[in-house]
C-alpha cells in the first residue's frame, strides 16, 4: 500500500503519502464538501494517481516540494528544493 488513509470526516476523505524527495508527509482530500480544496482520486492504494499536482510550502522555495502522483510513482517538478527535481520515483509502501 502507499498511500495513508486518515480517514472520512464532513469536510471530506483525507489521504497522504510519505514523500521521498522532502522526507515529509503530504496530504490531499478527495470527495470535499462543497467549496473546499479536492483532488480527483483513481481509488487505488496500491498504485494511486490523483490530481491536479500537489504544492507544498508553495511560498517557501526553499523548502518547496511540487508533484504529481500517476500509476504509484511521483513525478517531481523542477520547482521542487531537493536532489529529486525532475525526477519519477516509485512511491515508497507504507506501513
Amino acid at each position: 500500500m502507499k498511500l495513508i488513509d486518515y480517514g472520512r470526516d464532513d469536510r471530506g476523505h483525507d489521504l497522504g503519502f510519505e514523500c521521498p524527495g522532502c522526507g515529509y508527509g503530504h496530504s490531499f482530500r478527495v470527495d470535499a464538501a462543497a467549496g473546499k480544496p479536492n483532488w480527483a482520486w483513481n481509488g487505488s492504494f496500491t498504485s494511486p494517481t490523483f490530481s491536479p499536482s500537489l504544492l507544498v510550502n508553495k511560498d517557501l522555495p526553499s523548502q518547496r516540494c511540487h508533484s504529481f502522483v500517476r500509476e504509484g510513482k511521483i513525478q517531481f517538478l523542477d520547482d521542487c528544493f531537493h536532489v529529486l527535481r525532475g525526477q519519477t520515483v516509485e512511491l515508497p509502501e507504507v506501513e
